[in-house]
């Protein structure tokens, strides 16, 4: 009797934990999931660059000589005309002092012919002196005339090397570069400065060569240079591509037009170059959002419950039209605001009740 209670007890007890198991609600899943967001514009970058100016030249002195004084630094505003540096004028006042005897010495020279000729003339005309005496005159006053032509030419030319010893600005422009210090003893035409003109300003940037292939075709893509959201701009146009690739970085150089930049925009600032071109739309999703499994290619969408914080998931086949990095694009399957599961895909099952970050976009 003893032995007939116990195994009555005991499978009473089975009965209960039976049902206790039956009654027990599948675990909720916390998840990691996104909002599907639809895109129509693929932005590329961005890349980095810099505000130059379309116009700038190199200045140099014309002759050989040492540098003795700079009077302008980078980032100075100059004016035209005025004088940015000077060469030691030793040398060249020497020659201008050459050049001024030489030519007093040839206009007496052309002085004294002259009226050597003048004062024959009339005796030639009496036939006092003899015609080829006078004619010998002439081509002393003549001689003497090319001489002091040619004195005056050589003291210009000792006057402008002269004047060469400084340097000054062909025009109101910025000190963007120098290479050149006091003392040093400088060839002709070695640059000294670097002189840009602020009014037209352009965005500098170095592309990818694919890319620069790209730009090349107008209205493809939307550029954008920005500072920051404040000073935002878009380029007017890409006004130039240089047509070779750096050997060493492989990419190109891109030139913007910019219309009418702001004064955030000055000359050496460095801005970030963003493009925009148009896509087929899709949606891009972590690789890690795909379920791939007897041929088909699926994602879990979290569907909310009826009561506030519950959720459950449902499988949903879709197309992806490409893959890149850790991404994917989802041309078909999915609608703009529908929540995707991203972690975890393999452990769920259909109508799965799942816990939903709420800090989670």
């Amino acid at each position: 009797m003893r032995s007939a209670a116990a195994m009555l007890a005991l499978a009473l007890l089975a009965g209960c934990r039976e049902e206790a198991r039956t009654d027990e609600t599948p675990p909720v899943r916390p998840v990691l999931s996104v909002v599907a967001e639809m895109r129509a514009h693929e932005t590329l970058g961005p890349y980095a660059g810099s505000i130059q100016p379309r116009y700038s030249t190199d200045v140099a002195f014309r002759v050989f000589g040492r540098m003795v004084a700079r009077f302008a630094e980078v980032g100075a505003f100059v004016k035209k005309d005025e004088e940015l540096a000077a060469l030691d004028p030793a040398l060249q006042l020497i020659q201008v002092r050459n050049a001024e005897a030489a030519v007093a010495n040839a206009e007496a020279q052309f002085a004294n012919a002259r009226a050597e000729e003048q004062r024959q003339k009339p005796l030639v005309e009496r036939n006092i002196t003899p015609q080829a005496t006078f004619d010998l005159l002439v081509q002393n006053r003549e001689t003497a005339e090319a001489n002091l032509t040619r004195a005056r030419a050589s003291l210009k030319r000792a006057e402008d090397a002269l004047s060469y010893t400084q340097l000054r600005a062909d025009f109101d422009g910025i000190v963007t570069a120098r290479y050149a210090e006091r003392g040093q003893v400088l060839n002709p035409g070695q640059r000294v400065l670097t002189l840009a003109r602020p009014e037209v300003r352009e965005g500098v940037f170095s592309a990818p060569n694919e890319l620069a292939e790209l730009l090349g075709a107008p209205g493809a893509i939307e550029i954008v240079v920005r500072l920051d959201p404040q000073t935002a701009m878009k380029a007017a146009a890409v006004r130039s591509i240089d047509p070779a690739a750096d050997p060493i970085t492989r990419t190109r150089t891109v030139y913007l037009t910019l219309n009418d930049p702001s004064s955030a925009y000055r000359l050496g600032t460095t801005v970030d170059v963003t493009l925009t071109r148009p896509i087929a739309p899709r949606i891009e999703l972590p690789a890690t959002a795909l379920l791939e499994r007897d041929g088909k290619t699926q994602v879990w969408v979290v569907t909310p419950g009826a009561n506030a914080g519950t959720a459950t998931v449902a499988l949903r086949d879709v197309t992806v039209g490409g893959r890149k990095g850790g991404s994917v694009d989802v041309t078909a399957g999915l609608r703009a605001g529908e929540r995707v599961v991203i972690a975890g895909v393999p452990s769920l099952a259909p109508g799965q009740m799942v816990k939903i970050d709420e800090a989670a976009k």
